[in-house]
C-alpha cells in the first residue's frame, strides 16, 4: 500500500434543505488500499461517495485525485478521471452480452471488432481473476457473474478507483470469498478500492483501514488490524451496543401451526416460480429462510398470507387448506396470521398516511356499526410508539417521513399487536442500522417465547444461523434442504443456494 492519498476529501459538506448530509468531511485513501466506510443509515456514506462519483456536487470543500483538484459534473467526469462505481442493484440490461454491456454508452471500444473486445474483455479478466464470459447474455448469469461484469465494465473504461455499495449483501459465502480474491488482486494492481458495507466481520476481513461516519460527521479512521468490532460499532452509534445474538430456548408444538404442502407457482408470463414447496412451522419456533434474492421467497410469503394463490399444492393451518382465500377471509376464519412483507411502504403500510390511520388499517372492519373508532386507534398507536420505541413527533406524524428504522417499528408493531398465532416476516432488517437491527431481533424472540411459529426470511447468514432453530435453504424456487443451524456452517449452507441438494452437502 502506497502511504501517498490517491483521493482525498477535504472539508467536504453538503445539504439537503434543513439536512446536512456530511458536514466538513476529510479523509483520503490510499493507491492499493482496501478502504471501508462504516455508518448508520443517514451517516452520510451515500451522500459522500456520490459526490465521488459525479452524481452529487459538493457545497463546500475540495476533492483530489492523484494529487489534482477535481470537480464533477455528471458520472462521466468520474469515469474519465478513473473513478468507478459499483451499486448494489447493478444497472445492467439483462437481455445483452457481457461485453455488450460492457461497452454500452462508451466511446472507448465502440468500433472494435467483437472478437478484437472479446479478447480485450478476456485480458483484464485474467488481469484481475474475473470469471467473465463476454458472448454470455446476463439473464443466464449468477449473481456474482453480473456483479464481475460491472467490475470488468469499471475496469474497461480506465477506473483506478472502485467504489463498492453493499457488494456482498445477495452473496453466498462462496461469491464473497471469490470477490475478496477479486479485490486482493486489484489491491495488488494499485488500485484505490471503496467499500460501504454494514456487515463488520467482512469489514475486519477485507480492509486495510475503517472510516466511520456519524450523523454527517467524520468520527476517524482507524487501521483495521489495530480495531475491533466493539470499537467500530461504539464509533458508528456513539454508544455500546451489545452484538451477541440469543437463540431463545422455548418449548415448541408437538403439531405443525402451519403446514405447506407441494405449493407450485407461475408468474404472469408462465414462469415456474416456486415448485413443490413443502415444510411445516410449529408454534414458539423460528423457521429462518436463506436463499439468493429472487429463489421464491417472496412469493411463497404471499401465498401463505393469502396475497397470491398457489398454482396448486395446499397451505394448511392446523389442518385448514387456506390456499386461494384473501388475507380478509382467512382474518374472518379467526385465524392469527401477520405478515410483515418486503416493501414496507409498498405493500405493508400507506406511506402519505399517519401512524394512527397505519394501525387501524388493520382493525377498522371489527368496529360495530358504521363509524370508525378512531380514539381506539389512537391509543393502540401510542401503545406501539411506547412499546417498540417509535421516534415521532406524534402518532399523526406521516409515516413517510420516519426514518426507516421507525417505519419497521410501526410495520412490526401493529402486526404483533393482533396476537398472530404465525408471524410471517421477509428482510425485517432491510436497510436498517446496527441498533435498530438487534431490536428487532429481540423483538422475534420475544414473539417466540409467547409460542408464535415465526417464518423469517433473511439476506444475512450469520444471523439467520444464529437466530433460527431450524434453517430452510431455497434454490430457483425449490427447498434444497431443511437444517439444523447449530450443526450446520455458513458454506454448506452457501453450496446449498448455489443449488446442491442436502445429501451433496451434509
Amino acid at each position: 500500500m502506497c502511504n501517498d492519498s490517491y483521493v482525498r476529501f477535504s472539508n467536504i459538506t453538503k445539504v439537503f434543505g434543513p439536512v446536512k448530509a456530511n458536514d466538513n468531511v476529510s479523509f483520503d485513501v490510499k493507491k492499493g488500499e482496501i478502504h471501508a466506510l462504516l455508518g448508520e443509515n443517514g451517516s452520510g456514506k451515500s451522500t459522500l461517495v456520490s459526490i465521488l462519483s459525479g452524481i452529487y456536487t459538493a457545497d463546500s470543500g475540495q476533492i483530489f485525485v492523484n494529487g489534482k483538484e477535481v470537480v464533477f459534473s455528471s458520472p462521466k467526469d468520474a469515469i474519465d478521471a478513473g473513478i468507478g462505481m459499483v451499486h448494489q442493484h447493478f444497472k445492467l440490461v439483462e437481455v445483452l452480452t457481457a461485453k455488450e454491456n460492457i461497452v454500452a454508452g462508451s466511446k472507448i471500444g465502440f468500433f472494435i471488432k467483437g472478437k478484437e473486445l472479446s479478447n480485450k474483455i478476456t485480458e483484464i479478466s485474467e488481469k484481475y481473476g474475473l470469471a467473465v464470459s463476454p458472448d454470455k447474455k446476463i439473464y443466464n448469469m449468477s449473481v456474482g457473474e453480473k456483479q464481475n461484469v460491472e467490475i470488468l465494465k469499471m475496469l474497461y473504461r480506465g477506473a483506478e478507483v472502485l467504489i463498492l455499495d453493499e457488494p456482498t449483501a445477495v452473496l453466498t459465502p462462496q461469491e464473497t470469498k471469490v470477490l475478496f480474491s477479486i479485490l486482493r488482486k486489484m489491491k495488488e494492481k494499485g488500485c484505490a478500492i471503496i467499500i460501504i458495507t454494514h456487515k463488520l466481520n467482512e469489514v475486519m476481513e477485507i480492509s486495510d483501514r475503517v472510516t466511520v461516519l456519524n450523523k454527517g460527521v467524520c468520527i476517524g479512521t482507524v487501521d483495521t488490524k489495530d480495531a475491533c468490532i466493539k470499537q467500530l460499532t461504539e464509533m458508528m452509534v456513539g454508544r455500546s451496543i451489545n452484538l451477541d445474538l440469543e437463540r431463545a430456548e422455548t418449548e415448541i408444538t408437538k403439531d405443525p401451526m402451519l403446514e405447506v404442502k407441494n405449493i407450485s407457482y407461475n408468474d404472469a408470463l408462465g414462469f415456474s416460480i416456486l415448485k413443490n414447496v413443502s415444510f411445516d412451522l410449529h408454534g414458539g419456533e423460528i423457521l429462518g429462510v436463506a436463499g439468493i434474492a429472487g429463489s421464491g421467497q417472496k412469493e411463497l410469503c404471499e401465498i401463505i398470507a393469502g396475497v397470491l394463490c398457489a398454482k396448486s399444492g395446499e397451505v394448511l393451518f392446523k389442518g385448514e387448506n387456506i390456499n386461494g382465500l384473501s388475507p380478509r377471509t382467512i382474518a374472518k376464519k379467526g385465524i392469527g396470521m401477520s405478515f410483515i412483507p418486503e416493501d414496507r411502504l409498498g405493500m405493508g403500510l400507506v406511506a402519505g398516511k399517519s401512524i394512527v390511520d397505519n394501525v387501524m388499517l388493520k382493525s377498522y372492519h371489527r368496529n360495530k356499526g358504521i363509524f370508525v373508532d378512531r380514539e381506539k386507534g389512537r391509543k393502540l398507536a401510542e401503545q406501539i410508539v411506547k412499546d417498540f420505541d417509535v421516534s415521532t413527533p406524534s402518532v399523526n406524524h406521516i409515516v413517510k417521513k420516519l426514518s426507516g428504522g421507525n417505519i419497521q417499528k410501526v410495520l412490526l408493531g401493529r402486526e404483533v399487536g393482533l396476537d398472530p398465532e404465525i408471524l410471517i416476516t421477509a428482510y425485517p432488517v432491510r436497510g436498517l442500522d446496527i441498533g435498530a437491527s438487534y431490536n428487532i431481533y429481540d423483538i422475534l424472540n420475544r414473539e417466540k417465547r409467547k409460542g408464535i411459529g415465526i417464518l423469517f426470511i433473511g439476506e444475512d447468514l450469520d444471523v439467520l444461523l444464529q437466530l433460527s432453530d431450524r434453517l430452510m435453504i431455497i434454490h430457483d424456487g425449490e427447498v434444497m434442504g431443511i437444517v439444523d443451524p447449530r450443526t450446520t456452517t455458513k458454506e454448506q449452507v452457501g453450496l446449498m443456494m448455489l443449488g446442491k441438494n442436502i445429501e451433496e452437502v451434509l
